[in-house]
């Protein structure tokens, strides 16, 4: 039978360094799917989140990979996929919010609205995605309350619409008040915030005489949100008008409880899925699911791949064969699993929402569907201008086989996106990134999962263009332009700069040069 409990399946959104993974594991935490947090900056014995599994994630503290973690709260069945914060890894992360039916942007109290979190509510924002907003870090001293909610309306055109009020300015949080109930919803630290903060639920008269001053202060600046229209308005939300905002401390788990309450009474349910020819999947339709990202290397021991799918209809039984859209052949999921971090267990069911992995799927690329019954494909994810350029080559040459197996796989995964031409040749592939940290993970992802040490050799490109057969053979041996193909058949013309791009386009009018979505900085 299917498993019928309702779905809230989103992502979280931050600037690097604003607590998203220490979030993830407060979330994980709360719903007593783990017993104790780590953090990734911890000291002394806090473990690494569970979310951030890769070597290189634990030693920078940021997550490069996106993590899918699957829990139950309240009835409710919770999918949330963490993704990468830095900017250079802006790709997966987009491929991350085409999965996903709603979002929670942190911001820091202390920075306001940085420029990576207002990247990614564009994103947001153009994929039709309702946003909730989480202020973390008010145990911190920062920005006063009033100061972010305006930043808020007029950063993101959003109307802040609060549902919890501080307690205490930044830096002295005492607890919310629910603006929902009148309650005072009181904190008490944990050693290193390590366990489910306890909290007391007041009311009005029943509020100590330390924190009386400032709970006056609360409830006055609660009724003028009250009187300026800034209540929460269900329909508005849905309709990206307004944003929920929540005051936390992730690290201290204070208002994380609230914030999974919130998401099951206001984030929506999956909905009915449009495909590229504009037939509509409904969620009570055959199965389908796309492939929003693929990730190897999660177990060492094996020569694993796992085909992350969000499930958009129909119900999933292990074991079932599905058609692959893009080759149109029959493809068996005998050895679907569930993630959680890194951590995978078999998966008998899936609905609507859910968060899958196809292991040692080759056939399967990022943006591919897979269906059942009436033939259905949903729209491709989009790979982002690439704006940092280099050759690469085996550092050993009597290890090209594996070089060669190395960067296909990371092709594949979209790590990077791998340009080749006849002139260069297959030994020297040209490796295009959004960021410069992207080639960082590639050379550590060779040398320890391929055995392939890498060697890179900067080009002086910083602008791509896509182009056709015909543009290429116009641009064939103009000075400060390059052609080559990307693994997907996409011919992309390479630029030494803005200002060579913008006269080769003016002196070759006939010829196609169109610019791709811009991810980078």
């Amino acid at each position: 039978m299917p498993d019928t409990r309702p779905r809230r399946t989103f992502a979280v959104i931050s600037h690097p360094d604003a607590g998203k993974s220490t979030l993830t594991e407060a979330l994980a935490l709360h719903a007593r799917v783990i017993t104790e947090a780590g953090a990734v900056h911890g000291k002394g014995d806090r473990r690494a989140t569970v979310s951030d599994w890769m070597a290189m994630e634990k030693a920078r503290g940021i997550s490069i990979t996106s993590a899918a973690l699957q829990f139950v709260y309240r009835d409710h069945v919770i999918n949330l996929v963490d993704t990468p914060g830095h900017s250079d890894f802006s790709e997966d992360t987009y491929r991350v919010l085409s999965a996903v039916d709603s979002a929670v942007m942190l911001v820091d109290a202390g920075k306001g609205l940085e420029p990576q979190t207002l990247k990614l509510f564009k994103v947001c924002a153009l994929r039709g995605i309702p946003v909730i907003t989480v202020i973390n870090k008010w145990d911190r001293p920062g920005l006063s309350a009033l100061e972010l909610m305006d930043l808020i309306q007029e950063k993101i055109k959003l109307r802040p619409t609060p549902l919890t009020w501080p307690v205490g300015e930044a830096g002295d949080f005492r607890g919310v008040l629910d603006r929902r109930t009148g309650e005072f919803v009181k904190y008490t630290r944990t050693a290193g915030g390590a366990t489910r903060a306890p909290e007391q639920r007041l009311g009005s008269d029943e509020v100590e005489e330390q924190d009386a001053p400032l709970w006056a202060e609360a409830v006055e600046e609660h009724e003028l949100l009250t009187l300026d229209d800034a209540d929460h308005d269900q329909e508005r939300f849905l309709a990206g008008e307004t944003t929920p905002v929540m005051f936390a401390s992730a690290l201290q788990n204070f208002g994380v409880a609230q914030l999974l309450d919130l998401l099951l009474d206001v984030a929506p349910d999956p909905s009915p899925t449009e495909g590229v020819d504009g037939s509509v999947r409904r969620v009570d339709d055959e199965f389908s699911a796309f492939v929003f990202k693929v990730q190897s290397g999660m177990n060492n021991a094996h020569r694993d791949r796992l085909a992350y799918a969000r499930v958009v209809s129909g119900t999933f039984e292990r074991g079932m064969v599905v058609t692959h859209a893009t080759t149109g052949r029959p493809f068996a999921t005998k050895f679907a699993q569930a993630v959680f971090g890194r951590e995978t267990t078999s998966v008998e069911r899936a609905e609507p929402g859910d968060i899958i992995g196809f292991v040692n799927a080759q056939a399967l690329r990022v943006g591919d569907t897979v269906y059942v019954g009436d033939p259905i494909e949903y729209p491709p994810v989009p790979s982002f201008a690439p704006e940092h350029f280099v050759t690469a080559s085996a550092g050993d040459i009597g290890r090209y086989k594996q070089f060669r197996r190395g960067i296909e796989q990371l092709d594949q995964e979209g790590v990077v996106q791998v340009l080749r031409s006849d002139l260069r040749g297959d030994q020297s592939p040209v490796l295009a990134a959004v960021g410069p940290m992207q080639f960082e993970v590639v050379e550590d992802r060779m040398a320890n999962e391929f055995n392939s040490p890498i060697r890179f050799s900067r080009l002086d490109y910083q602008v791509a263009r896509r182009t056709d057969a015909a543009g290429a053979a116009a641009l064939a041996g103009m000075r400060g332009v390059e052609v080559l193909e990307r693994s997907d058949g996409t011919r992309m013309a390479l630029f030494v700069d803005q200002w060579r791009a913008m006269v080769t386009a003016r002196d070759n009018p006939d010829v196609m040069l169109e610019a791709l979505p811009a991810g980078g900085s």
